[in-house]
């Protein structure tokens, strides 16, 4: 292959990859832009590179064709420079009241120093639950620092929602980020996450931990094959499949059980438990998370029950080194001690810890469980701090708690058994409608200027946070209790919350991306629109929303579908700004398929439709920011049209000059600098760097200020090297995939 050939080809193989990200999707349309509008886009981003040969044969036909294409590799170049590690997620710290496992410590250490012989380097602990696994490898890990240099990398692989922990693909993009590749550089498929993990750890000496992990299936694409690499996977049970040297963390003995007692509840605890000392460690049957929540009820003074079921030692005192087993052993004795601990509970304090557990949270804050438990929040955090105390939650960062597994089916056994069905479905209902409260009133002041549906926005006002960036901020940092959130008041069967909650999300997607973790949500609220109110204007934004989001993820097939769906709903609803909105979707999707033409007319008809709102309509206050947006719209589509055949790019210009200056007017920073990148871009097709300039400056200024971070990368880009190329511009890149700030987010 010739070096020109080889470079268009690594060009559109490197656009492929990115196409995850704001960057890579901008440089896709790009890519379409020297097409010009004559070739459809491809279904899938894998088979982008097969288009090498047609790209270069027009490029050696039309020499202005040529000059884009040199100006295109180079911002790839520039964009798309392979991911290094710049920080690695290290594991949590080692547990002081860590004693014994000198024998599967000492596995560890042998299969880590073991000469390489060809076999990758890589361990399996595992052992059921409070049995010490994720603490052994922890404790490895703080011990062998300077063994491995260049980092040591935990990856929990845990997920609550489903109870199978992540998907390969998501557990790929946790360890990616955990190796600091920021979310645009991600790769959207498994494979190629898979292969940038493996180039990131190649030929470096580091530790890499797959805590939680669940089926061979999840941790396969994370097994290092590089001979400096030490895996250390995590598991319940041996996972058939997982290549590895196997490592069982057995019980502690009653000497080691005792000493672990001692340690975190004082010298003195022999004489405090006094007789009850043998059955207490009996009961713990070896297992360190029991040994610290009985240690924690001995210095509360809540000492252990004597009606538990204890079982005998299989032999010896309590100072041997014998081990336990039989029936106090297992998940029967875990759940007798969290039993024993529930008892001693006072009623307000139960309360809370059976309410949080009703649907496994990602990790939360005090005032979503306060409603649950029907308490004040000032109490629900002195509540919950005090539950942590007694080992019954954990801590996951400032003010968020979470549970342990089986803690977690133990809190929800005692919901059932106290709150009854209809209690459970009451405090979630309390749960969601906070979660309801919260997203609305950040969602109103993080993207003020669009209109809403819902009685939840009529109640709520403006004014909570002090500016639109720690407005997005605060949701960002919720989002994953907030996509529970849509999906439990589906499961329970409160629609109409469902589908107001995420319609609160919708500055999550269009500032911060975040559509795979949305795309759940987005489907759920989608259903249950079609279910409790088809045919309505809250349907056709459910659809909308979701078709947006699948423009983004690039399933255009899909997205096709959900619009023609959000069309139909607002036609039945009689909604004009709704069916506008649904059309102007599908005109966005004909952008993506790189259809200039076909996208034009479908934004005219966009603009014909909102032109029907009269004076006593609903959206008439509206109508002439739809008309701005549409201007910015048709401005990008129209610029791929004049490069496809090679016209003037006036009209282009002068519809995002007008887009531009609505904005201006009336104060919206998002789309003034959604709508200069666009103008930005089409100064570099007409050579004209020194106006593009100043127009890329201040977008960045007013994304960074919104925490808009989506965007960012592609404009420092743009403005670090446009122009390079030394051609009168790049290609066309129009708004198939930008989040749109279109229609839907008025």
């Amino acid at each position: 292959m010739d070096p020109i050939s080889a470079g268009v080809t690594w060009t559109l193989a490197a656009v492929a990859t990115g196409m995850a990200g704001e960057v890579g999707k901008q440089l896709h349309l790009l890519v379409g832009g020297l097409f010009g509008g004559r070739t459809r886009a491809p279904d899938r981003s894998t088979e982008l590179a097969a288009l090498a040969p047609q790209l270069l044969e027009a490029a050696r036909r039309d020499p202005v064709v040529a000059a884009r294409l040199a100006e295109l590799q180079g911002l790839a170049r520039r964009t798309f420079q392979e991911p290094v590690v710049l920080s690695v997620a290290p594991p949590p710290p080692a547990i002081r009241t860590f004693v014994d496992r000198q024998k599967p410590l000492g596995a560890l250490r042998r299969e880590a120093l073991r000469k390489h012989d060809g076999r990758p380097r890589r361990a399996l602990l595992y052992g059921p639950e409070g049995i010490g696994t994720t603490g052994l490898a922890v404790q490895f890990a703080a011990g062998a620092h300077d063994r491995y240099p260049d980092g040591r990398l935990y990856v929990d692989l845990a997920d609550g929602h489903t109870g199978t922990g992540l998907d390969a693909e998501a557990a790929l993009r946790s360890a990616l980020r955990g190796l600091g590749v920021p979310d645009t550089d991600v790769p959207p498929g498994p494979a190629d996450r898979a292969a940038l993990f493996q180039r990131l750890v190649d030929g470096r000496r580091m530790l890499v931990i797959l805590d939680h992990a669940h089926s061979a299936a999840q941790v396969g694409p994370l097994l290092a094959a590089s001979a400096d690499v030490f895996t250390v996977v995590v598991a319940r049970r041996r996972l058939p499949g997982v290549d590895a040297e196997a490592i069982a963390v057995e019980p502690l003995s009653r000497r080691h059980s005792l000493q672990l007692l001692k340690e975190a509840s004082g010298a003195d605890v022999a004489a405090r438990l006094g007789p009850a000392l043998p059955a207490t460690l009996a009961r713990c049957g070896g297992s360190p998370y029991a040994l610290w929540a009985t240690a924690a009820q001995c210095e509360a003074g809540l000492l252990p029950g004597a009606g538990a079921r204890t079982g005998a030692p299989t032999g010896g005192g309590s100072g041997d080194d014998s081990t336990y087993g039989g029936s106090v052993t297992g998940e029967d004795a875990f759940l007798d001690l969290l039993d024993d601990i529930y008892r001693t509970l006072d009623p307000g304090l139960a309360r809370l810890y059976r309410r949080g557990a009703l649907w496994p949270w990602p990790a939360f804050t005090a005032g979503p469980v306060a409603a649950a438990a029907e308490l004040d929040e000032a109490v629900a955090v002195a509540g919950l701090d005090r539950l942590v105390e007694l080992r019954l939650l954990e801590p996951a960062g400032p003010g968020r708690y979470r549970y342990r597994p089986l803690v977690l089916r133990h809190a929800e056994r005692m919901a059932s058994r106290d709150d009854r069905s209809a209690g459970c479905s009451q405090a979630l209902n309390r749960t969601v409608q906070w979660y309801l409260r919260f997203a609305v009133q950040a969602d109103l002041d993080a993207l003020p200027e669009r209109w809403h549906l819902g009685a939840a926005y009529q109640q709520a006002t403006r004014g909570t946070y002090p500016d639109r960036g720690r407005a997005l901020a605060a949701l960002v940092d919720e989002l994953g209790n907030l996509v529970q959130a849509v999906l439990v008041a589906r499961e329970f069967g409160f629609g109409d919350t469902a589908c107001s909650l995420t319609e609160a999300l919708w500055a999550v997607q269009l500032k911060a991306g975040r559509h795979e973790t949305l795309l759940p949500a987005l489907r759920a609220a989608a259903q249950v629109a079609d279910t409790v109110c088809p045919g309505t204007k809250m349907a056709g934004r459910m659809h909308t929303y979701l078709a947006s989001a699948l423009i983004e993820t690039l399933g255009f097939d899909e997205a096709e579908r959900e619009a023609e769906a959000a069309l139909v709903a607002e036609r039945r609803a009689g909604h004009l700004r709704g069916q506008a909105t649904a059309v102007e979707t599908l005109g966005r999707i004909k952008l993506a398929r790189w259809d200039f033409q076909g996208a034009d007319a479908l934004f005219v008809e966009s603009g014909r439709i909102a032109d029907g709102i009269g004076p006593d309509d609903e959206g008439h206050a509206d109508l002439e920011r739809i008309r701005a947006l549409l201007q910015r719209f048709r401005g990008r589509a129209q610029r791929g049209i004049a490069l496809g055949e090679n016209l003037p790019l006036d009209e282009a210009e002068a519809r995002l000059k007008d887009a531009m200056r609505f904005f201006d007017e009336h104060g919206e920073c998002y789309n003034g600098a959604r709508a200069r990148t666009d103008l930005a871009e089409l100064y570099f097709l007409s050579g004209r760097r020194d106006a593009a300039l100043p127009l890329i400056d201040w977008a960045l200024e007013a994304l960074a200020g919104e925490n808009a971070g989506y965007h960012l990368a592609y404009l420092r880009a743009l403005r670090d090297g446009g122009g390079d190329g030394g051609s009168s511009g790049v290609g066309d890149p129009n708004a198939g995939g930008d989040g749109s700030a279109g229609v839907t987010a008025t």
